[in-house]
């Protein structure tokens, strides 16, 4: 598993969410997770939930730290525990760095009581499955009510590094735990 922070900063259009962006962006081939920040909006003909396309629901922040992972397999159920799995590594690392704050993760979405401090999403494509995860940085203008990580003093690039760090330890762990057990009858 490689991660890695970019601190240059790079718009998420959703057109990022494409097999082996990681690679010609990153030079990161194979199973990779990147963090970077930037500006998000995705407009209803690139969104990947079409649920968020029915409701007419655009995503729009002026800043938002992005997570963007690519893995080598097909297999969507286990790339979408793969995004829960950050978010609940998110959730650990926001907890740590702002206790005071009442996170909560909901589903694959993390909240500030009614107000959403993330987006995120996995798909699939004809060679690997993709996830994006974006945390608000500032909430200026965006068309909901959301959470930003300037509200709780949060420092972006820590999070982001703590985040990369927590995901590979445990997707590396899961890795050992499938090579140490015998079969049963």
């Amino acid at each position: 598993m490689q991660i890695k922070y970019s601190k240059k900063k790079l718009a998420y259009t959703g057109k990022e969410l494409r097999s082996l962006f990681l690679f010609h962006r990153f030079a990161l081939q194979g199973n990779a997770l990147v963090a970077f920040p930037g500006p998000c909006k995705v407009s209803l003909k690139d969104m990947v939930d079409q649920a968020d396309v029915k409701a007419k629901a655009p995503i729009f922040s002026r800043s938002m730290l992005h997570f963007l992972g690519e893995f080598f397999d097909l297999d969507l159920e286990k790339t979408i525990l793969r995004q829960r799995l950050l978010m609940a590594c998110m959730l650990d690392s926001l907890k740590e760095k702002a206790p005071e704050v009442q996170w909560v993760r909901l589903g694959d979405d993390l909240f500030v009581g009614n107000k959403k401090a993330s987006v995120s999403i996995a798909t699939l494509s004809p060679v690997s499955t993709l996830i994006h995860a974006g945390i608000n940085i500032v909430t200026t203008g965006t068309p909901v009510p959301t959470f930003g990580l300037n509200e709780a003093k949060i420092d972006p690039e820590e999070l982001a590094k703590d985040v990369l760090r927590r995901f590979k330890h445990e997707i590396d762990e899961i890795g050992l735990a499938r090579c140490k057990v015998r079969s049963v009858p």
